[in-house]
């Protein structure tokens, strides 16, 4: 297969608002050179179709005339020939049809994923990935069908069908007329018939989706539905939606058959009414008995691109259906606004001005205000629930505020550029991300241009060279999607390469030390401390001691600033809640209380 091309730079979202043809031209308009060498090879292919049952009938009136042996096997041998290159030619055409299909769609799922990615968080939130893989992979799919064979079929189907009138009224007058009609009879029942399963078929896609997202959603949690003993309610909800998918893939099957049988029905009629036609003009010495047969070919021949326009019909009601969910995913837009602002090198400083934000009812942070300057390291607490992680989310921009403003080095996140914004903000999570690559891929983000030099020297200025000389290959040691074959402690330490890789100016944390032995966190702990040399950070802290590098501290209490100050300070006031939570000790979650009293600035 040759390489695909790469999406041009018109909005695909506004494509498939339009008719076929703006997308025909749209994502096959690169691969014109190929789709006009197909359109040639069935150019050739149909003309040596027609060409085939000249030879018959030339076969068949000089047997019945006592035509000679050498003439008989001449005239056999060009029919083999005939029909050798026939089937060469329509294979090749086959295959550069399934070339150019696959690689528009790949172009399309290309663009529908950058689309969806670029969409917030509201959106990624109400849906979940089950359904949007199958949205972006399985409807793209059913849409290949489409493009690798529609255009083909329909394509060769048509000159087919025009020559063979054409041949046919040379022949004789009278049926090329009587077929003619016929034609035109068949093609007027599937027009009419193909639009029936549109609607069922959009239904069973839709169906597609809510299945692979339940079965998506159930395989993720299923330690827990196990340990819970939630398998006979899973599999009793599996049952309801397999049923539904499947009643429903039952209705559009039996709808899209309709255009089928319509088609096949026709046709029933129309060999019956020309054999008999044939039978009398045969009879009648109009034509001789080879004509007839020639008739009778052609007549087949017809009914080939008839079906094939029938069974392009099903496939264009498939495509139609998830035209019509691939259009309302392009047509999502997201609500942030893109800025074109950039952020400096170096170490940022955070500001939250009178900040408040909820999720639909739900008001999360109140009227937030701190700022915190370039290299200084802010220990972030409070219970879960109170705010902590939304207020770091706001920080990526994954959603706008309220009402107040979010600033890095003075300037509004909803200022900046997303690509700068998420280059100069690092992240690490409890729960790290990884990918079926390997560690190579993993640190880069399967970025081809980050060399090895680079990725080892920022293993080496972590303290991390040792743990890269434990893993069997190295860089090439393969990871698997789950992490299965690394430890937690070693995933935290690949996640910190990661980010150290993007040399950001502000590093969020969240508790990444939590879930560690004492050896490896002692490990983690000599990272940390140069990741954070000349950075800006904030500390997510579920437990106390993970904020003694602090160097101011802010707690919140159901989305309100309870305190902010120096952490030194706070902890050597006796009236602080910070040095109320020293005192108790332990987890913020587990065993520690503090009241909501007067905000402490």
């Amino acid at each position: 297969m040759t390489s695909q091309p790469t999406s041009t730079t018109q909005p695909a979202s506004g494509l498939f608002a339009g008719s076929y043809l703006r997308l025909f031209k749209h994502y096959l308009g690169p691969q014109w050179r190929r789709a006009l060498l197909m359109a040639l090879l069935l150019l050739a292919a149909t003309g040596l179709q027609l060409l085939g049952p000249q030879f018959l009938r030339q076969f068949i009136d000089l047997g019945l005339t006592g035509g000679a042996a050498s003439v008989l096997t001449r005239v056999a041998l060009l029919y083999l020939l005939v029909a050798l290159f026939k089937q060469l030619f329509n294979a090749s055409a086959t295959y550069l049809g399934a070339d150019v299909g696959w690689s528009a769609t790949n172009v399309i799922r290309q663009d529908l994923a950058a689309h969806t990615l670029a969409l917030d968080m509201t959106f990624h939130n109400s849906r979940n990935s089950g359904e949007m893989i199958e949205r972006i992979d399985g409807d793209v799919t059913a849409l290949s069908d489409f493009f690798s064979q529609f255009g083909v079929r329909i394509f060769g189907a048509l000159l087919l069908l025009a020559g063979t009138l054409i041949v046919l009224w040379l022949e004789n007058a009278l049926i090329g007329l009587a077929l003619t009609l016929f034609t035109l009879f068949e093609l007027l029942v599937l027009q009419t018939t193909r639009r029936l399963s549109v609607p069922a078929t959009r239904l069973e896609r839709e169906a597609t989706a809510k299945m692979f997202g339940f079965i998506e959603e159930r395989l993720s949690g299923i330690e827990d539905i196990r340990a819970n003993g939630g398998g006979q309610h899973a599999m009793h909800r599996f049952d309801v939606t397999a049923r539904d998918y499947y009643r429903l893939s039952v209705g559009a099957w039996r709808l899209r058959s309709v255009t089928w049988l319509s088609g096949y029905g026709a046709f029933i009629v129309g060999i019956s009414s020309t054999l008999a036609l044939v039978i009398y003009l045969v009879r009648g010495g109009s034509i001789t008995v080879g004509t007839g047969y020639l008739v009778m070919q052609y007549m087949f021949l017809l009914q080939t691109p008839i079906d094939q326009i029938t069974q392009q019909m099903q496939v264009l009601q498939k495509a139609s259906a998830s035209l019509g969910r691939i259009s309302d995913l392009f047509g999502e837009r997201s609500q942030l606004t893109p800025g074109e602002a950039t952020l400096p090198a170096g170490a940022l400083e955070v500001a939250f001005d009178a900040v408040s934000f909820g999720y639909d009812d739900k008001t999360v942070l109140n009227n937030v205000s701190f700022r915190l300057q370039p290299g200084r390291v802010l220990g972030l607490l409070g219970r879960t629930g109170s705010g902590k992680s939304t207020l770091t989310r706001l920080l990526f921009r994954f959603y706008d505020p309220d009402s107040g403003a979010v600033r890095l080095n003075g300037l509004s996140v909803s200022d900046l550029n997303p690509e700068s914004l998420h280059e100069r903000v690092g992240l690490v999570t409890q729960e790290v991300q990884l990918f079926g690559g390997t560690v190579r891929d993993n640190l880069s983000f399967f970025d081809a241009e980050v060399s090895d030099k680079r990725i080892l020297e920022v293993l080496n200025e972590l303290g991390l060279s040792g743990w890269l000389e434990t893993l069997p290959e190295g860089l090439d040691t393969r990871l698997s999607p789950s992490g299965g074959n690394l430890s937690a402690g070693e995933a935290q330490l690949l996640a910190f390469a990661r980010v150290f890789l993007k040399d950001p100016g502000l590093v969020i944390l969240d508790e990444p030390s939590s879930r560690l032995d004492p050896a490896t966190e002692k490990r983690l702990e000599l990272a940390l401390n140069r990741l954070l040399q000349n950075r800006t950070a904030i500390i997510i802290a579920h437990r106390l001691a993970t904020v003694e590098r602090a160097d101011e501290v802010l707690i919140l209490r159901d989305g309100w600033v309870l305190e902010r100050g120096e952490r030194t300070r706070l902890a050597a006031d006796t009236s602080s809640e910070f040095y109320a939570l020293l005192k108790a000790g332990g987890d913020l979650d587990e065993g520690t209380s503090y009241e909501q009293g007067e905000t402490h600035a």
